[in-house]
C-alpha cells in the first residue's frame, strides 16, 4: 500500500468513530416521546419474617497458648439461700463479769428460764455463745446466728 492510501483508510475510520459519538450525543440530547402501551399498578407485598436460628459454641476445649482449660462463659447461679426459721428458745442476757487477771469475760446468759454462766464458745440447751461485749451477746442456736441486747440496759 502507497501512502496515500493509507491516509485515506485512516481517515475514513477516524470519520466513522467521530461519527458514532456524535449521533449518541445526539440521540441523548433530544429523546424520542416514547408512548407507554399500558401501566400496571404496583402493590406492595411485604417478605416474610425469617427468624433466625441460634447456637450457642462450648469452647470447653485447651487453651492452645495457656495449656490450661479457659473460662466458660456460663452465667454463674447465684445462690438464694431461704433463711432457717428456727424458734429460739426464750434468751436473755443480764450481764457479765470480766476478771481482772486474765481479761476473759463470763456472761450471765437466762435459756427458757434458767440462768447460766457461759463463756465464748460454751453450749447450754443447743444455744452456743459466739461472742459477746458490755451491751450485746451473739448466739447461734441450731445454725441461727442471732444477737441479744442486754436486758435492763441503762444508757
Amino acid at each position: 500500500m502507497n501512502k496515500n492510501t493509507k491516509t485515506y483508510v485512516l481517515l475514513g475510520g477516524v470519520l466513522l468513530i467521530w461519527g458514532i459519538i456524535g449521533f449518541r450525543i445526539y440521540s441523548a440530547l433530544s429523546p424520542d416521546e416514547e408512548t407507554l402501551a399500558f401501566t400496571e399498578e404496583i402493590t406492595f407485598k411485604p417478605k416474610k419474617a425469617i427468624t433466625k436460628d441460634t447456637f450457642t459454641i462450648k469452647a470447653d476445649y485447651r487453651d492452645p497458648f495457656l495449656g490450661n482449660f479457659g473460662v466458660s462463659s456460663k452465667k454463674r447461679a447465684t445462690k438464694t439461700t431461704k433463711k432457717k426459721t428456727v424458734n429460739f428458745p426464750q434468751i436473755s442476757y443480764t450481764g457479765l463479769i470480766t476478771d481482772q487477771k486474765t481479761k476473759k469475760h463470763i456472761f450471765f446468759v437466762t435459756i427458757a428460764g434458767t440462768q447460766y454462766l457461759m463463756k465464748r464458745g460454751n453450749q447450754q440447751n443447743e444455744v452456743t455463745l459466739v461472742s459477746g461485749s458490755s451491751k450485746h451477746i451473739r448466739v447461734r442456736y441450731k445454725g441461727v446466728v442471732k444477737t441479744i441486747p442486754l436486758q435492763n440496759a441503762t444508757l
